[in-house]
């Protein structure tokens, strides 16, 4: 089973044009799709439809339509009491798969709010394989909230994934090695903003973003899968480094993507792969969700796994 808390969920709403975004103007919309997510909520519906059970953690009332919506599809969603209403992001694509996000903040947290999320995390941890952290805090919540209740999970045992960017991801830096998780999941950006190297560079060379992802290794931390966007993906073990290109892939939609690799790769990790075959499933995750409009989780069966290459990397130990 795979537990997975989204302290800020959101329902997405994606409008899709027919031509280039210009500011100012008056745009034809193609379509427009709404959807319950949040990245922990992703990863749940990967799991679900991977047929891999999954319980997710949302603040949210229980007769939400947000809790209905994920009922309704096979997750056992388990709503705590929020700080107020389930906010909305918006996500504007291109043709070319340029892909604009303007996202809300969401309801102010107080502390007893994110400890009743907390509780109900460490109170399930114990029968997961693995535990995901995922996305941004709501207003109100310190930075340190993911690095703290790393600390707390790692004490009730099972596996733990980090994935969330600025404020929360240098807490959760900061905090190493006491709050070192088994996984976390930069991207080439993230992967910079707290190694000092350059975000360009990292994304365009596998090599340099290993030497950047050993640093997190040598603090504690399990294993860093750092995605790359169209270059793939670099996974750093204790064991080795590894680059990953994805398949041929027609870019739709990148919401999502980073949350379905995260998936594809516990889901290698429960099905015992070794790490290049781990991160070949992730790439074959996150490219296939590119291809797909708005949030999109692609199915097992739209995968192309075999058309991922993969390479050992040296000189990262």
């Amino acid at each position: 089973m795979i537990l997975t808390l989204t302290p800020n969920p959101s329902f997405d709403r994606t409008v899709a044009l027919d031509g280039h975004l210009d500011r100012g103007q008056v745009h034809r919309v193609v379509s427009v799709t709404s959807q319950a997510g949040g990245k922990g909520v992703n990863i749940s519906r990967a799991a679900v439809s991977a047929d891999i059970p999954s319980i997710a953690v949302v603040p949210a009332l229980k007769d939400d339509p947000f809790v209905l919506e994920l009922l309704g599809v096979g997750i056992d969603c388990r709503p705590v009491r929020p700080a107020g209403n389930v906010r909305v992001n918006l996500t504007i694509t291109e043709p070319d798969g340029t892909t604009t996000k303007l996202n809300s903040p969401g309801a102010e947290v107080a502390t007893e709010d994110l400890e009743r999320m907390a509780e109900a995390v460490l109170a399930r941890a114990s029968v997961a394989a693995w535990t995901v952290l995922a996305g941004s805090l709501p207003a109100g919540a310190p930075p340190g909230f993911y690095a703290d209740l790393v600390r707390r999970l790692r004490a009730v045992g099972g596996h733990v994934a980090v994935d969330t960017s600025d404020g929360p991801l240098q807490a959760l830096v900061e905090a190493l090695p006491a709050a070192a998780p088994d996984l976390m999941k930069p991207n080439g950006e993230e992967l910079a903003s707290f190694t000092g190297g350059d975000a360009e560079k990292l994304e365009a060379d596998p090599a340099a973003t290993a030497v950047a992802a050993r640093q997190l290794i040598e603090r504690g931390v399990g294993a860093v899968l750092a995605t790359l966007g169209g270059n793939g993906a670099v996974l750093v073990t204790a064991e080795g480094a590894w680059h990953a290109t994805p398949p041929p892939t027609t870019v739709v939609s990148t919401v999502g993507a980073g949350d379905s690799s995260l998936f594809g790769y516990l889901l290698g990790d429960m099905r015992g792969l070794p790490a290049p075959e781990r991160l070949a499933l992730a790439v074959a995750y996150g490219s296939a969700a590119a291809g797909l409009p708005g949030t999109t989780i692609p199915q097992p069966s739209q995968l192309r796994t075999e058309l991922v290459g993969v390479t050992a990397l040296g000189g990262t130990a």
